[in-house]
């Protein structure tokens, strides 16, 4: 696995600032310059580095896709796509307004903010985050104007805002295409774009996207029924976690498919063909009444022929949680980003990319953990130094049984993140829950309040 860091901007005082502002933001876990900063001088440094011309979204982006493909070259990859707003409504009398800032909720014209759009790429085999091969970041205007005032139904796709799934798909491509074995875009139903399936899959790209719309198909039948009597071709086992209103339960879930061929729509674009064949995936709870009953349509261009490679796709899809997961840490469960004091939102956007980037080192330890025949190196994540300071901790973390001990050897991953969530709260038994990412993202702010005691106390020390 390759660093995480800058390597690609104008001035090498302006990379080294950069990989400063990543290593803070990764160890202290919090958005405050104030308090990832050790004094006005270094604060100025970063301030600076946030509102530099020469630092732009673009280079952020570059920087971190070129991470991305360091870390992908010849695997096949799961490239997940979504979008999160990043409200700023809380600071409107503070944050200037200028062309980098406008409205994000239509429903009530009192957003203020912008949008992100990211693809996140995986390993397909073992899920591991490679990193983002684009970020596509924009803005609103100031002034709310409805869909039917900008008569949206009439643009071409190229100038409406559902193009970014078609749009950050091609950069995607172009990115990756001469560097992977193969790729799978996955989206949700936002995603489900008929110019999409036309324009975007080639002989290394293929599209997974659940179902919107309720399409008439080339036979006449309707896509959401069409498979209502075709029997079954296989059934599984899904733990379903509790959530708000959603029972946790085993379902079982019945797996169908089947090739369909879909037609244009009257809002499609002109060039677009007039059919295409894809192939329709079905997952749907049995056994079960309930308003959240599991039922996944899924559309893709991968070749179905039997279970397997529709369980493979309905995996694929599920692995969407990733990215709804860096949206989780960006904002109120992590860093708060919303909450940013920064008066010009060029820099909190600047700032969302980079806590972006760190994100993915919480999931390399997330994983790591979670997988224990993934062996990762420790050097992902920590430096020399830090290691040596967690052995420390670890012997005061460990308790008196062998349940309490940590079994993982000098050097792995895994060894790192079980000090890192016992400072977290976690309680350390294997039998329980792996630490999740809110765990390991708080224990990291412990992690660093002692790591900066024990150098003070070792650079003392040694006077």
């Amino acid at each position: 696995m390759q660093k995480r860091e800058f390597t690609d901007l104008d001035d090498l005082r302006l990379i080294y600032r950069g990989n400063k502002i990543l290593s803070d933001l990764f160890s202290k876990s919090i958005h405050s310059i104030r308090q990832l900063t050790v004094d006005d001088a270094s604060a100025k440094g970063f301030y600076r580095f946030l509102q530099n011309e020469r630092v732009s979204e673009e280079n952020i982006v570059s920087n971190l896709s070129a991470n991305c493909v360091a870390a992908c070259k010849g695997k096949y990859v799961v490239c997940i796509q979504d979008t999160t707003e990043i409200n700023l409504s809380s600071h409107i009398n503070r944050i200037n307004k200028d062309d980098d800032i406008g409205t994000t909720n239509a429903k009530n014209k009192k957003g203020l903010g912008f949008l992100l759009h990211p693809s996140l790429v995986l390993d397909a085999t073992e899920g591991i985050p490679y990193g983002y091969a684009d970020i596509k970041v924009w803005n609103r205007t100031l002034e709310f104007t409805s869909k039917h005032d900008r008569k949206y139904n009439t643009l071409p796709i190229e100038q409406k805002e559902s193009y970014k799934w078609i749009e950050v798909s091609k950069n995607t491509k172009a990115v990756l295409a001469d560097v992977v074995a193969g790729m799978v875009i996955v989206q949700d139903r936002e995603g489900d774009i008929y110019e999409q399936f036309a324009v975007v899959p080639d002989i290394k790209t293929d599209l997974l996207i659940r179902a919107r719309t309720n399409r008439t198909l080339t036979d006449r039948t309707k896509l959401f029924s069409c498979l209502s009597d075709v029997k079954p071709k296989g059934t599984y086992k899904l733990q379903v976690a509790a959530k708000k209103n959603r029972k946790k339960r085993t379902a079982t879930i019945e797996i169908r498919f089947k090739e369909v061929g879909i037609r244009k729509t009257d809002a499609a674009s002109k060039n677009a063909p007039a059919t295409l064949k894809l192939n329709l995936i079905e997952a749907k709870e049995v056994g079960y009444e309930g308003m959240d009953k599991i039922c996944w349509r899924l559309l893709t261009t991968i070749a179905v022929e039997d279970v397997e490679a529709a369980k493979l796709c309905i995996e694929w899809y599920s692995w969407r949680w990733t990215v709804e997961e860096v949206f989780k840490i960006l904002k109120k469960e992590g860093y708060n980003i919303e909450a940013s004091d920064l008066e010009y939102a060029s820099s909190i956007r600047k700032m969302c990319l980079m806590i972006m980037e760190v994100v993915i080192k919480l999931f390399l330890m997330r994983i790591a953990y979670a997988e224990p025949e993934l062996a990762l190196s420790a050097d992902n994540c920590f430096t020399k130094a830090e290691q040596e300071f967690l052995e420390k901790q670890i012997v005061n973390l460990e308790g008196k049984t062998e349940k309490q001990k940590n079994p993982y050897k000098t050097k792995d991953l895994k060894r790192y993140v079980w000090a890192i969530a016992r400072l977290g709260g976690w309680k350390g038994y294997e039998s329980k829950r792996y630490p999740g990412i809110t765990t390991l993202w708080t224990g990291l702010k412990y992690f660093k309040a002692a790591y900066q005691g024990w150098e003070i106390m070792r650079d003392v020390s040694t006077r």
